[in-house]
């Protein structure tokens, strides 16, 4: 797909960010079309290029996180170094950055600097906390706004320890909703007659709080606290994951009263659906004991493909229960692409996951994978009119690589 035909063609992002919502925020960009310039420390880089696994001594996730972008190393702390970003901030639409507040303040680009400069940029400022208010000035990482949040207080088994996730979920959930912050605030500047730009003060907290759900809604209003669960619900029942006889699981859910029914037809209790309590999820679960026992012993004495082949017949709602190497041999993850293959010039070909959304007009696509550091550093610098010279005492003075 050739980047003229993408949504973001023509739209310039400087991605000052690292571990992890701001790069994949930047990653979707550049996904549909985005000239993303990954600006890097020149002797660290970000430290993204040191998470997960390495394969032949190259980052495997960072060929990912990273693809659709250009990547330039310039240390920002220096004058000099504070001096080309300027020059890179006159011709961008949006600058990503999560440094701790007043950081860029300190090194003379702050926002003041910077909307002198381009007066319609849009500035994101990702931090853990926000900007204001009396935790500004913490360290912010995903795993304290999973705990803060309220999900592992919500996640695990209800006598056992308050629960994080494996992976960066409140870093993604505010990735992909940066995403879509910088795409209000470009509609609301090209709308502006003075063409405005605007900052973006976004925290990792608030977006994985609103996802764990209304919790301090029903705590203002009814003074309850919720507890762990399990897999189980508090909404409907049964819901829970299910060992089948071949030591596989699958999850079940029963969010809807046709699937509920459905399901205590499939093992074999349907005198339950007449009970007065079956008639609602809220009601269903204060009788979760029973209805887990009939759908947990049904399952146990079959195995996972049965189970499956059973419930999608009745047209009730299941899932296997999918490591990496089933995801990767899914028949429907395989038919819509959700995974696709993508050629690195390291690594050769890689599978990756694949644009996030299916868009018929105007669908994104992946150009390249995640670059060396610094190695578009000086096609940029030239972009911005350094002469060779300028670029050579830059390097030779650690400004750059």
């Amino acid at each position: 797909m050739e980047s003229q035909k993408q949504p973001l063609s023509g739209v310039r992002v400087l991605d000052v960010s690292t571990i992890l919502a701001g790069p994949l925020c930047c990653q979707i960009l550049g996904d549909f079309g985005a000239d993303v310039i990954k600006i890097e420390h020149p002797v660290n880089g970000d430290s993204m290029r040191g998470h997960a696994e390495s394969k032949d001594g190259v980052p495997i996730w960072w060929k990912e996180i990273s693809r659709n972008k250009r990547s330039v190393a310039l240390k920002l702390s220096t004058p000099d170094g504070a001096e080309i970003l300027k020059k890179l901030v006159a011709d961008a639409d949006v600058l990503v950055e999560n440094f701790r507040p007043s950081t860029f303040e300190k090194w003379g680009i702050g926002p003041d600097v910077l909307f002198e400069i381009n007066p319609g940029l849009v500035m994101v400022r990702l931090t853990g906390f926000g900007q204001t208010g009396p935790y500004s000035s913490r360290a912010g990482f995903g795993t304290l706004a999973e705990a803060m949040s309220g999900f592992a207080h919500l996640t695990g088994a209800a006598d056992g320890p308050p629960t994080l996730p494996a992976f960066g979920l409140a870093d993604s959930i505010c990735g992909i909703s940066a995403s879509s912050a910088v795409l209000m605030a470009l509609r609301h500047r090209d709308n502006s007659p003075a063409h405005e730009g605007q900052i973006i003060d976004l925290n990792i907290l608030q977006p994985i709080m609103t996802a764990v759900g209304p919790g301090p809604l029903i705590y203002d209003q009814l003074g309850i606290v919720g507890e762990r669960n399990g897999n189980r619900s508090t909404n409907n029942a049964p819901r829970n994951t299910y060992l089948t006889k071949d030591d596989k699981w699958v999850a079940i859910s029963t969010s809807a009263q046709s699937i509920a029914e459905r399901v205590m037809r499939i093992v074999g209790h349907p005198e339950v659906i007449d009970e007065p309590w079956f008639s609602a999820g809220s009601s269903r679960v204060k009788h979760v004991d029973e209805l887990d026992a009939y759908v947990g012993d049904w399952i146990r004495g079959r195995t996972r493909a049965e189970v499956l082949e059973i419930f999608e017949e009745a047209g009730a709602a299941v899932a296997p229960i999918y490591d990496a190497a089933d995801i990767v041999s899914d028949p429907h993850i395989q038919a819509t692409e959700m995974l696709t293959r993508v050629r690195d010039e390291d690594l050769g070909s890689m599978l990756q996951h694949n644009v996030l959304w299916n868009m018929s007009k105007t669908p994104g696509s992946i150009r390249f994978t995640g670059r060396d550091l610094g190695q578009d550093t000086d096609e940029l610098l030239h972009e911005i009119g350094l002469s060779a010279e300028e670029i050579s005492e830059s390097r030779k003075n650690g400004v750059i690589k």
